[in-house]
Parts: C-alpha cells; sequence; structure tokens
C-alpha cells in the first residue's frame, strides 16, 4: 500500500511539474496592426519609396505572407479580428465593439496570459453615442489587463494621436504635453509591460495611431521643432511616418531580445485597411494608389509578416490566404486551447507558420457593409487571383488588380471557379441575408 501511494504522489508530482513546463512554455504574443498601411507600404513587399530596415529583417526571419485581407475600413477590421467573426454577425455601427463579444484578449487572460493594449481604441461608440462610451472599464471587460489608449471616451476633436496626445491610461488621461508624441508613448508603455511580464506568457495588442492621416512631421522630421507645422496635413509626410513605425518595431523587437523572451514570442505584424486614396506609393511594379475604404483589393490587401523565432529558422514567403478572422483561432491554437470552443469563422494559420501545410484555406469570404461615409458595401469571395461579387462580377484580380473589365467568357477552369464561389456566396446569403445586415445592423444572437 505505502509503495502504491508513493507511486500515486510521484506521478501526480510529474504530471504537475509537466504542466508547469508546458503553461512556462506557452509563446507570447505581440500582434501590431498599422492604421492604413496597405501591402505596397513595405520595402519587402516591393516598395521602392518608403525605408522599413526594420520590419524587413523581421520578414528575413520569419513569413512574409503575400495575400492577407482585411476589410477595407478600419472598424470593420479591427471588429473582426478581435472577434474571428465575419462581419454580418456583430459589426453593429462604425466605432463600436458591442460589450456582448468575446475577443482573442478574453480567451488568452482566461488562459492565463497577462494582456495589454496600447495606441488607437475608437470602439466605444463615440461616433453614434452607442450605450457605454463613456466606459473607461470597457478595455478590461474585453480582456485587457492593462490599457493606454487615445479614442476611448474622447473625441478625436478632443485631443488628437500625434503631437500633444489626448491619451487615456488605465482609467485616467495622462498630463498633456505639447511636445509629447503619441506613437511614442504607446510605444514606451508597451516595452515597460513587457519588461515587467517577461517571466509569463503574455499578450500585447498594438493598434498602432500611424500612419492613419492626418500626415504630419514626426519628431524625426526636419519640421518637428516648429510647433505650428506640428499638424500641417500634408501626404509629403507619409514617407516620414512609415519610417517611424519602423522605428518603433525596431525597439520592440529589441526589448524582446533585451528581456530574453525574443525565441519564444510570436511577432504579427499587419494593416487594418488600405493605404488611404490621398496616397500614392513607388514600388518595383509601379505606382499604386491606396484604396481605403474600397472593395477593390488595394483597399484590404495589407502587409502580414510572423517572426516565431523558436520555431521558424530563415526566411519564407507564403502564398498562403489569409483573412482577418484567422487570426482568432490562431491565438487559441497557440495557447493549446481547442478553436472550436469559441464561436469564430476563421482557419487557424499555426500549420502554415510551422511550416507543415502550405494553405489553410482555398477562398476566403468578405462581408463589407462600413456604415461610415460613401465607402462601398457588398459582399464578395477571392482567392489569389480571382473575386466574384454578390452581384455577379467575376474578376482576375491578379491581372486587373482595379476590377475594370468583368470577366465575360470563361476557361473551364474559371466556369467551375465562379461555381465555386457562387456556391458560398449562396451559403452564406442563408445565414444572413445581404440585405439585413447592409445599412443598418440587425443581430442574429
Amino acid at each position: 500500500m505505502k509503495n502504491y501511494l508513493k507511486n500515486i504522489v510521484l506521478l501526480l508530482t510529474m504530471f504537475c511539474i509537466m504542466s508547469f513546463e508546458k503553461k512556462e512554455q506557452l509563446p507570447n504574443i505581440v500582434l501590431i496592426l498599422a492604421d492604413d498601411m496597405g501591402y505596397e507600404s513595405l520595402g519587402c513587399n516591393g516598395s521602392t519609396e518608403y525605408q522599413t530596415p526594420n520590419l524587413d529583417k523581421l520578414a528575413t526571419g520569419g513569413i512574409r505572407f503575400e495575400h492577407c485581407y482585411s476589410q477595407p475600413l478600419c472598424t470593420p477590421s479591427r471588429v473582426k479580428l478581435m472577434t474571428g467573426q465575419y462581419n454580418f454577425r456583430n459589426y453593429e455601427d462604425f466605432g463600436y465593439l458591442n460589450p456582448r463579444e468575446k475577443t482573442f484578449a478574453n480567451v488568452l487572460h482566461e488562459a492565463g496570459y497577462s494582456t495589454c493594449i496600447a495606441g488607437k481604441w475608437q470602439l466605444n461608440g463615440l461616433n453614434r453615442n452607442n450605450p457605454g462610451n463613456q466606459n473607461l472599464n470597457r478595455p478590461y471587460h474585453f480582456g485587457f489587463d492593462e490599457y493606454c489608449l487615445w479614442q476611448l471616451h474622447h473625441r478625436k476633436n478632443d485631443g488628437e494621436r500625434y503631437a500633444n496626445a489626448l491619451i487615456t491610461q488605465n482609467g485616467k488621461d495622462l498630463p498633456r504635453d505639447k511636445n509629447s508624441y503619441g506613437p511614442q508613448i504607446f510605444a514606451d508603455y508597451i516595452c515597460d509591460f513587457i519588461g515587467r511580464n517577461s517571466g509569463k506568457p503574455f499578450l500585447v495588442y498594438y493598434p498602432m495611431a500611424l500612419v492613419h492621416d492626418p500626415f504630419v512631421p514626426t519628431p524625426d522630421s526636419p519640421e518637428w521643432p516648429d510647433i505650428s507645422q506640428r499638424y500641417e496635413n500634408d501626404t509629403a509626410f507619409f514617407a516620414g511616418m512609415v519610417s517611424y513605425t519602423d522605428k518603433i518595431i525596431g525597439q520592440i523587437v529589441a526589448k524582446l531580445r533585451e528581456t530574453g523572451v525574443w525565441d519564444n514570442t510570436i511577432i504579427i505584424f499587419t494593416g487594418d485597411n488600405g493605404n488611404g486614396r490621398a496616397v500614392f506609393s513607388s514600388t518595383v511594379s509601379g505606382v499604386v494608389q491606396g484604396g481605403k475604404g474600397l472593395t477593390i483589393n488595394t483597399g484590404n490587401h495589407v502587409p502580414l509578416i510572423v517572426s516565431w523565432p523558436a520555431k521558424m529558422k530563415g526566411e519564407r514567403v507564403s502564398q498562403a490566404l489569409v483573412s482577418f478572422a484567422d487570426f482568432f483561432p490562431t491565438f487559441c491554437e497557440v495557447a493549446g486551447i481547442n478553436p472550436e470552443f469559441h464561436a469564430n469563422d476563421g482557419k487557424s494559420l499555426v500549420p502554415v507558420i510551422l511550416g507543415e501545410k502550405e494553405k489553410v484555406q482555398d477562398e476566403i469570404f468578405i462581408h463589407y457593409t462600413p456604415r461610415w461615409g460613401n465607402s462601398d458595401h457588398n459582399r464578395w469571395v477571392m482567392n489569389q487571383e480571382y473575386k466574384l461579387y454578390r452581384d455577379g462580377r467575376f474578376y482576375n484580380t491578379a491581372s486587373d488588380p482595379a476590377e475594370k473589365n468583368q470577366l465575360t467568357r470563361f476557361s473551364e477552369e474559371e466556369r467551375m471557379l465562379k461555381e465555386r464561389f457562387q456556391n458560398i456566396l449562396n451559403e452564406k446569403e442563408k445565414i444572413v441575408p445581404f440585405h439585413m445586415n447592409d445599412t443598418s445592423f440587425i443581430s442574429i444572437h
């Protein structure tokens, strides 16, 4: 009996040690979401105009995805990214995320992660005076232990995001400083958080303020010392804003290395939608005009770089299709959580990240109803080369990126592809008809 009890105790001890080791081995996650930065903005993606050495270096040690597609506008993208669900399920209004939703931060927090968000919030519902828009606890409710945010409960007119930024940190507004620079405040806060939490698994979500308009000088611009020029909106400053974005990436990478957690940290960089339409970018393929808000690919074709040094060796370029619904199940899987336990519309990218598969899906579905300004609204199914809209327009976006020429004659392969795309649209129409969640939202919960 004594030996039996000793064996039981030994087994339980080993189980506890194994469980502890497994928990200690959970990877940290750093998700960086640039604001209004299209695919063409990075040097590693073919830019001949913008300098992004830190992001380019990140790509050489990880995976550079060539086909990541967000929503064409900021809030639709953020709601989809944070919840892993199509917009027709929970995108109710511009600048708003309903408190009933569950985010990846909620799930990771429950799994034992320390969680932080810094940057642009814009989810309390300020724009349309949605319920609870003055609630300073909303980031906590969505799973974040701490926050440092712009546009939490103050409207943009109360204070901007760059020079003399108006920022709320853990329930209190920071003192205004005419020489402060919002993006640097966010970056410093994140680095401090990493330093304080390097001994346990952590999540950092950094929805950046950069590079959204107004296009203004950064502290590295020669115009910065002249206070009168700090909010002089001109696309000439866009390149400098891209450079400052890259500088911040370098700062965060350096902090991860300094604290010894670099190898076991998944760092992800992407953008919430395409560049603003006033931005024209020189690339190896020619000049690209930003398409923010539009349903053409320049509206939602965004950069995506994933680095996980412990699991990756050397540069890879992936042709895998990625939707913004895919991040939620990806984070679940890396944290040892079954993604099916939480309702989502995405596919985990872990098999691609680990090199086990080249792709996890053949096409993606997008429902886009911005409810803001005069932006387009539509539904479509797409892959790396073709796109089919709900009204029947069918394009080869690889050869016709501006979607000027509908395909009216098809090869047999194109005919079969169009038919498959249409079947997917028909399936989604049965779930929620487009007209039900077009200009206004009808809950399907």
